[in-house]
């Protein structure tokens, strides 16, 4: 059975999904950042040390420039 994901209510045909990271000190944090499958709508919302912000800028993360550990 697939995963079902709520709708995004800001443009109503994307989905919401979860995005997943790594903490400090490599410890994963599951469902960090939640953003719209729709790339014309770009809502998004995320966790940053205990704080909610939404709509933050989406950054390309291509341009990063990697980091080897």
């Amino acid at each position: 059975m697939a995963e079902q994901f709520p709708a995004c209510k800001k443009c109503g045909d994307g989905d919401l999904v979860p995005l997943s990271d790594f903490g400090g000190q490599g410890a994963p944090i599951h469902y960090k950042a939640w953003v719209c499958t729709n790339g014309d709508c770009g809502f998004n919302l995320k966790i940053r040390n205990g704080e909610v912000h939404l709509g933050e800028p989406i950054l390309d993360g291509s341009q990063r420039e990697r980091r080897d550990r």
